[in-house]
């Protein structure tokens, strides 16, 4: 960005006019930096010279607006300037509802979409693509059942109209469904993307096994564990650790710790988050001893930082069972140590009305620079305050000031 500005302002010095493709293309850069002045700043340098803003000018600005959460202002340049001054073409109306759904306006870019079509637009396989993969999203993010249902009418009317859905689109509504719990919408659209050979990279496997375990059905997922391996779908870290995670969740510790076997065979190295998974699995079912002996198995093994993820998800348990006495122990043995370990048995201690022991944990926090919430620190002192400790409450106040 500073390269090609410093090309403009050579271009202006040495009398060289840039035309309209240059200006809208630094208008781009802004409006990915969601520069909204300096996009503005761009667009009205452009009028002043007397140059005419074409629709790429205008659409750039409008998906600036959209940036920066202001789609009024956007519908408004598109509507005034666009519609009627310009001829914009099927892609014109592809970039805005793109910026519609990738800003999280989700409705306008139906709106625009349901207007157009009424005045004779027929949609694109890409407008499809765009607004299905959106109100995916949207239906995901905000649980929105409307949006789900409009998804859903969405993909059949693109289907009657002819339109091939990519893997993309697929996996995007296979996980609109699994997240409403239509499972068994979720699994056809799997099968279909199977059976048009849609599957291959894996990811539309991943979504389904996900699924299956969470829905405690194992075997099946592991049928088709045992098929990507036939397809050469080669399994990724990320996998194996939801894999281990919703085994975990179910109770299944004996075929959690087996994928880890597999994990090793496969030449892959587990990471601080399948550490993490096993402990707080084993705690869940109270095994606490079981959580230490995986701890100790680890730490010899060059994972430097898992004591810290693990450790903190034990000691969180712990706390949690009423163990606070172990967790303070295991703290104590942690070489490192961060926010939220020490948030959590804050939080624990004062449960416990162990308020002196917060506060020594509180003022060792925050003399070493180590951010907690607010509303911590507020539980410390006022437990504090309200058993007597005034003193012990005046040394922490200062501190909480400047932090």
């Amino acid at each position: 960005m500073d390269a090609a500005y410093s090309v403009f302002h050579k271009m202006r010095d040495a009398g060289i006019t840039p035309n309209v493709f240059i200006y809208t293309s630094l208008m781009a850069a802004a409006s990915r930096n969601s520069s909204l002045e300096q996009c503005l700043n761009l667009f009205h340098e452009m009028l002043q010279l007397g140059i005419t803003p074409d629709v790429w000018s205008y659409t750039t600005l409008t998906h600036c607006f959209l940036k920066v959460g202001k789609p009024d202002e956007a519908n408004s340049i598109f509507l005034d300037f666009i519609l009627k001054d310009h001829s914009p073409n099927p892609a014109t109306f592809d970039v805005m509802i793109f910026g519609f759904c990738s800003c999280g306006y989700t409705s306008n870019a139906i709106t625009l979409f349901r207007n157009l079509q009424s005045h004779g637009l027929v949609p694109k396989f890409v407008t499809y693509d765009i607004l299905l993969t959106g109100l995916c999203k949207a239906a995901r993010l905000n649980v929105s059942v409307s949006m789900f249902n409009e998804a859903m009418s969405m993909f059949n009317e693109a289907i009657d109209s002819g339109f091939e859905p990519d893997s993309t689109t697929y996996i995007a509504l296979m996980k609109c469904c699994f997240k409403f719990r239509e499972y068994q919408h979720g699994f056809e659209i799997f099968f279909e993307m199977k059976n048009k050979g849609l599957a291959f990279n894996g990811f539309g496997y991943y979504t389904a096994i996900g699924a299956l375990l969470r829905l405690g059905r194992l075997e099946e997922a592991k049928f088709f564990m045992v098929e990507m391996i036939k397809n050469g779908v080669v399994f990724n870290l990320v996998f194996y650790n939801t894999v281990v995670n919703l085994y975990c969740k179910h109770g299944k510790l004996e075929a959690a710790h087996k994928m880890l076997d597999k994990i090793e065979s496969r030449g892959l190295q587990c990471n601080d988050y399948t550490h993490a998974i096993i402990t707080d699995g084993l705690c869940k079912v109270g095994n606490f001893e079981g959580a230490r002996r995986h701890l100790n198995y680890i730490y010899p093994t060059g994972f430097t930082n898992s004591n810290v993820v693990a450790s903190s998800c034990l000691i969180d348990r712990l706390c949690k069972a009423g163990q606070i006495d172990q967790a303070m122990q295991l703290f104590e043995l942690m070489e490192t140590k961060d926010p939220y370990v020490y948030t959590s048995l804050m939080h624990n201690l004062c449960k416990a009305r162990r308020f002196l022991c917060a506060s020594k944990l509180l003022l060792d926090c925050l003399r070493s620079g180590i951010s907690v919430f607010r509303s911590t620190q507020c539980a410390v002192i006022f437990g504090l305050c309200s058993f007597g400790f005034t003193s012990e409450a005046r040394k922490l106040k200062p501190f909480i000031h400047l932090s």
